[in-house]
């Protein structure tokens, strides 16, 4: 059983913000896999389906960015889900738009959703894929709450579907194997 958490903010005012970067490649992965996300649980969306033989969830918590671990926390201790079976996709600003990094663990190079998750699960040996959105020109927060420009949309939308492409190859493969192709 395998978890797939993409972080971002719930709402209109939110939708494909820098910030939202999690949630469009959830959504992407989702459209991809057939797996409709449609249900209200564990203070999130969630859907369920099947993948490569694979029994998968896709969570797209509604806590807000900062508060994700409540909701990861919840689903991973109902469903017994291991640590090593959970994927967690974000914006990194650290990143180029345009660029994705898979790691298998680590710190939370300052990102508040993450860290939230390293908290709530007590460990940094959590999988992540990061999309880059590139350094903020003004004000962080204003920038990750607002939208790409034309130009960075082109990359980070490539990035998107690189994303949802890797975790179809984690699930097929490995995502030692997925790291080595993607990053």
């Amino acid at each position: 059983m395998k978890l797939i958490v993409g972080l971002g903010n719930p709402g209109k005012k939110y939708e494909h913000t820098r910030h939202n970067m999690g949630f469009d490649v959830v959504d992407l992965f989702s459209e991809l896999s057939q797996i409709d996300i449609d249900k209200e649980s564990f203070k999130g969306l969630v859907g369920r389906g099947k993948v490569f033989d694979e029994d998968v969830f896709l969570l797209k918590p509604q806590t807000f960015m900062n508060l994700s671990g409540e909701s990861v926390r919840e689903i991973v201790s109902y469903f017994k889900i291991p640590l090593e079976d959970i994927i967690v996709v974000y914006d990194d600003m650290a990143l180029a738009p345009g660029k994705i990094r898979l790691r298998p663990g680590g710190s939370s190079g300052g990102h508040k959703g993450i860290q939230n998750i390293i908290d709530n699960l007590g460990s940094q040996e959590i999988k992540r894929i990061r999309v880059g959105i590139g350094e903020p020109t003004y004000d962080t927060i204003d920038y990750v709450l607002s939208k790409p420009t034309k130009e960075e949309r082109v990359l980070i939308d490539e990035a998107i579907v690189n994303s949802a492409n890797a975790i179809k190859d984690i699930l097929k493969d490995n995502f030692d194997k997925a790291m080595t192709k993607y990053n």
